[in-house]
């Protein structure tokens, strides 16, 4: 018989076990792991989302009709208080031009609290007014809140005591012109009339006074509740947390259990890569050859490949010219037993293609048509962009050399969105193994994906290096560099929603220059105007020698009309500066026309025109000028 007690204990680890998920499976305990942190994340989501519910609730009464409503309240009580002190005044005038401005004053005043009044019922901007000098003072946006009950009862008896005073104010005016006209018996009952109009407004005043402390009570209760709010999210968070932290300890100890015990000696190996201890070439030892040996296998390998594809990408990042890149290229080709092979390089300008490793002399001695080294369409790679392979289909390319009793796999390699390059392979019939040769050719192609940028980058050096991008004479860019980066300058503006200033320049009588001097002073002047050009704008501007004595400045993200200040600035230093010649020194002046984009056009180069246009306007109409584009200076239908 089983004793109670022990039937106690095993029930208790059963409820341990279950309640750690030690006997479910692994896929089971990752995808229990995954909704509990889910369901804690929702909670803490929920919890974000109904505060800030409740706070930008309450921080929209505030500032969008408390503090608007106070305000106003307030404008209303100075201008009640003002109106108070008018009719004081009113009494002691003697004139009847005097009684008529302030008459006049406090009927504005009057008109005034009505618009707060209308404002505050339906919204819209009040517009404060100092009556005494016509000034305004403040303007107040204020948005309606048709169901505020004090505030629609306070704006109805505001409006009985308005309409009352302006009653009041009638009768005053009626029976103060008599008295001015001479009727002294008057005065005794003007008195009068000008208490109860100061007694209508003092009560005014008060209900005003009631109804902003009314709002002030309001705004503190609002804040309260932000306050309030604010203070108990962090305590909920941490309490949320806590429970989710216990629940995330308790799933990780029994996920630990289950899968850390029966791989701890692979895991100490793999702790101690991942700390830098040992170094990441090294191998793991494999004691099994069950999924544990398997997996520790891989993982050398993977660690391997990935240091070797590190270590290659920066070696030939490092390689003075592309050329230094194909020759590291066909080294790993090697390493891989894949000995017979070429490199061809592909210019998809010019349409041609030529080996460059190894570099072959002769067309003949190479594997395929050579109609293919003047015409890279024949190529199959080129056309179709991917992997060849005759092994299955020995006549798939046409192009290659019949006879040669070889397999070949080429594959291409894409630079900038086309076969940038092909590179062929050739294998014996006899000795060609369809599993081995696949792997080889995967770890080749891993190769050339990490080569491929670095050869893109290095050939774009070449071509930058070949293409004339700056003028020989100033040594600024020239208008070819303009045409290849207009992309990249546009692409990056557009992006910081910023604008572009063109400056077309253009120095005035120049051909005198020539004519006078010669060619070799007027070398002198474009020189110097470059120079002063380039001293006077942003190093992050451009300068462009847009021809003969033209200029272009493209300022990058300038504000509106800042390029007007920097055409300004490049006139004035080169009128100012002198420029020596060989009996004496000569001045000379510029012109300059300016357009924004994209503010003036979306097109850039309709925007250069604009700046051309303006720079023609600046000639015609005197030179030596900075003239900005207007719409009317274009006369054209379209660009």
């Amino acid at each position: 018989m089983q004793h109670p007690k022990s039937d106690q204990s095993s029930g208790f680890k059963k409820l341990i076990k279950f309640i750690t998920f030690v006997n479910m499976p692994i896929k089971e305990k990752f995808i229990l792991f995954f909704f509990g942190v889910l369901f804690w994340f929702m909670v803490m989501f929920a919890i974000s989302i109904a505060s800030s519910i409740v706070i930008d609730k309450k921080t929209d009464e505030i500032v969008n009709h408390l503090v608007p409503h106070e305000r106003i309240t307030h404008k209303i009580i100075r201008k009640l208080q003002a109106l108070r002190t008018d009719m004081s005044e009113i009494g002691s005038i003697s004139g009847v031009k005097e009684f008529d401005s302030k008459l006049d004053l406090a009927q504005a005043r009057v008109s005034d609290i009505r618009s707060f009044i209308q404002v505050l019922s339906a919204g819209g901007q009040a517009i404060d007014i100092n009556r005494d000098d016509n000034k305004i003072l403040e303007t107040i946006t204020v948005i309606p809140a048709h169901d505020d009950v004090e505030k629609n009862a306070y704006i109805e008896s505001l409006k009985e005591y308005i309409d009352s005073f302006e009653s009041k104010l009638g009768e005053v005016s009626e029976i103060k012109k008599a008295a001015l006209l001479g009727n002294g018996n008057e005065y005794e009952r003007l008195r009068e009339k000008i208490e109860d109009s100061k007694f209508i407004l003092s009560n005014a005043i008060s209900l005003s006074n009631n109804f902003s402390i009314t709002e002030a009570s309001l705004y503190s209760l609002h804040s309260g509740n932000i306050r309030a709010v604010t203070k108990f999210m962090p305590y909920t968070f941490i309490a949320v947390l806590l429970v989710s932290s216990t629940l995330l300890i308790i799933f990780s100890i029994s996920i630990s259990r289950a899968i850390a015990r029966p791989v701890k000696a692979i895991i100490e190996q793999i702790r101690s890569v991942g700390e830098g201890r040992v170094d990441i070439t090294n191998k793991i030892r494999v004691s099994s050859k069950d999924e544990i040996g398997v997996l520790t296998q891989d993982f050398n390998d993977l660690m391997e490949e990935i240091h070797d594809l590190s270590t290659f990408k920066k070696v030939i990042e490092e390689d003075d010219s592309v050329e230094d890149v194909y020759s590291r290229i066909a080294g790993v080709f090697e390493k891989f037993g894949l000995d017979n092979h070429i490199i061809y390089e592909i210019s998809n300008s010019q349409n041609k293609m030529k080996p460059v490793f190894p570099i072959i002399l002769n067309e003949n001695a190479i594997n395929c048509n050579p109609d293919i080294l003047h015409d890279c369409a024949l190529c199959k790679v080129k056309k179709t962009g991917h992997m060849i392979s005759s092994f299955n289909y020995p006549d798939i390319c046409k192009q290659f050399k019949t006879g040669l009793d070889k397999i070949h796999v080429c594959l291409p390699m894409i630079i900038s969105g086309s076969v940038g390059g092909v590179v062929q392979f050739l294998f014996d019939k006899k000795y060609y193994n369809l599993a081995g040769q696949d792997r080889r050719i995967y770890k080749v192609e891993q190769y050339l994906s990490e080569a491929v940028p670095v050869v893109e980058a290095k050939r774009l050096m070449n071509t930058l290096r070949e293409s004339a991008l700056k003028d020989a004479l100033t040594g600024l860019y020239n208008r070819r560099f303009l045409q290849e980066y207009t992309e990249t300058l546009i692409a990056g503006v557009l992006r910081r929603k910023k604008n572009i200033g063109l400056i077309m320049c253009d120095l005035d009588y120049f051909k005198q220059v020539n004519d006078i001097y010669g060619h070799n002073v007027g070398d002198s002047v474009l020189k110097t105007t470059s120079q002063i050009i380039s001293q006077c704008v942003r190093n992050s501007d451009l300068v462009i020698r847009f021809g003969g004595e033209e200029f272009l400045v493209i300022t990058l993200d300038i504000e509106e009309n800042e390029a007007v200040d920097i055409a300004e600035k490049i006139r004035k230093t080169l009128e100012d500066t002198k420029i020596k010649v060989f009996d004496g020194m000569i001045k000379k002046t510029i012109s300059l026309g300016i357009s924004e984009f994209p503010k003036d056009t979306d097109s850039f180069w309709q925007a250069i025109k604009y700046a051309d246009v303006a720079l023609y306007n600046a000639k015609e109409t005197g030179r030596n000028k900075t003239v900005r584009f207007t719409p009317d200076m274009w006369t054209e239908s379209e660009f």
